[in-house]
């Protein structure tokens, strides 16, 4: 039973739990109610513990080298419905219910742009 305050986010499968041998784990972050995938992003053994306990989709920031709750500066929260694990172990799919942008830039998903064919190798 979740602790007072706290919430319990289920896991699909029960039971099945991500391999952290590695240091983080990549996470992919899909609109519950659109399927949409919103964004991409890394969780450590203490953001998906916090992810579970709070229901708030909670990250591990590369860049700023500490856990980052989604939406701590922008707003832009993302309550976390359901947490699966991959078969390996190494990859998450979050399903969310966003209140805002997922993305920095404040579009909706960071896969809101094609890829830019300038760039392409070649």
């Amino acid at each position: 039973m979740p602790a007072e305050g706290s919430v319990a986010v289920p896991v699909a499968p029960a039971g099945r739990h991500p391999d952290w041998s590695r240091g983080l784990v990549t996470a992919v972050v899909q609109d519950a109610a659109s399927s949409a995938v919103l964004m991409v992003a890394h969780m450590d053994r203490e953001a998906w513990e916090a992810t579970l306990t709070t229901g708030r989709a909670t990250f591990h920031s590369r860049s700023r080298g500490r856990l980052w709750v989604k939406g701590e500066e922008s707003g832009n929260a993302m309550e976390v419905l359901e947490v699966r694990v991959d078969c390996d172990g190494d990859a998450l799919l979050l399903r969310v219910r966003p209140t805002g942008p997922a993305c920095h830039t404040g579009a909706r998903t960071c896969f809101e742009l094609p890829p830019d064919d300038t760039a392409a190798a070649g």
